[in-house]
């Protein structure tokens, strides 16, 4: 066995697509795996473009790998997805520039992974996640006109944007003219969650809603203090149960026991 046909025998044993295309894109090779995703024979492909094949969202595109791979001699990677039939497989290919004995580049050389199971992963961790955040920044219609969203853990700049983006939706989906940020299970409060209180405070003001700040304690109020944190004309309460007392009154809500 030459040695080329014992590397074109390796390349036939690859369990990953491969294929070698010239410049002119027309198909020159293509491995076992290659054809058994395409459920054709050889002599079937042979020649043709292999756009007219794979038929992937970069096809015929300046995204094509294969053809920066021959511009730029290099090699380059993507995402894509290939629509073989009635399938749409989400690939990662890899191309590189095929060269001949005196180094002339005469065309590319290709192979795919199929990515599916890990897209399928991906796709279910974001559709987790969003439901922790969702979790984490529950803003709550109280009552008519007031929201409140209650914290619990630590406040970074991410979940500081979560809950901005949270709150402003209540608001808009409710049209509140009260929200009341309740901080009393937050872990810690310093220079960094104060501001980012701050900031929130300012966003719900633009929308027409005022921000109360409850569930300060003696040790938060020490910290801020401390700390030379200016909350500004923020309202802040103790208890939750002051901040709704606060917002009835500014609302001219009349809740009384009933009897």
């Amino acid at each position: 066995m030459s040695s080329e046909d014992f590397a074109v025998s390796i390349l036939g044993q690859v369990p990953t697509p491969v294929m070698a295309v010239n410049n002119d894109y027309e198909l020159i090779y293509l491995n076992e795996t290659g054809l058994k995703l395409l459920e054709k024979g050889w002599e079937e492909v042979k020649g043709q473009k292999c756009y007219d094949l794979f038929n992937s969202a970069h096809c015929k595109s300046d995204e094509c790998r294969v053809k920066q791979a021959i511009a730029k001699q290099t090699t380059c990677t993507a995402r894509n997805e290939v629509r073989i039939g009635q399938r749409t497989i989400p690939i990662e290919y890899t191309a590189a520039p095929l060269r001949d004995d005196e180094g002339n580049i005469i065309g590319g050389l290709e192979y795919i992974v199929d990515i599916t199971r890990q897209v399928r992963d991906e796709r279910k961790l974001q559709e987790q996640s969003k439901t922790i955040l969702e979790i984490s920044t529950p803003a709550i219609s109280l009552w008519e006109g007031i929201i409140v969203l209650p914290l619990v853990g630590v406040v970074d700049s991410f979940r500081a944007q979560q809950m901005m983006q949270a709150m402003l939706a209540k608001i808009k989906e409710t049209a509140a003219k009260i929200i009341i940020l309740d901080i009393q299970g937050v872990a810690a409060v310093d220079t960094a969650v104060a501001n980012h209180l701050i900031k929130i405070t300012k966003a719900t003001k633009l929308m027409g809603c005022k921000c109360l700040i409850s569930g300060i304690s003696p040790a938060v109020a020490e910290t801020i203090v401390q700390l030379g944190i200016d909350l500004g004309d923020i309202e802040t309460s103790s208890t939750l149960k002051d901040a709704l007392a606060d917002a009835f009154e500014q609302l001219q809500f009349d809740v009384s026991t009933a009897k």
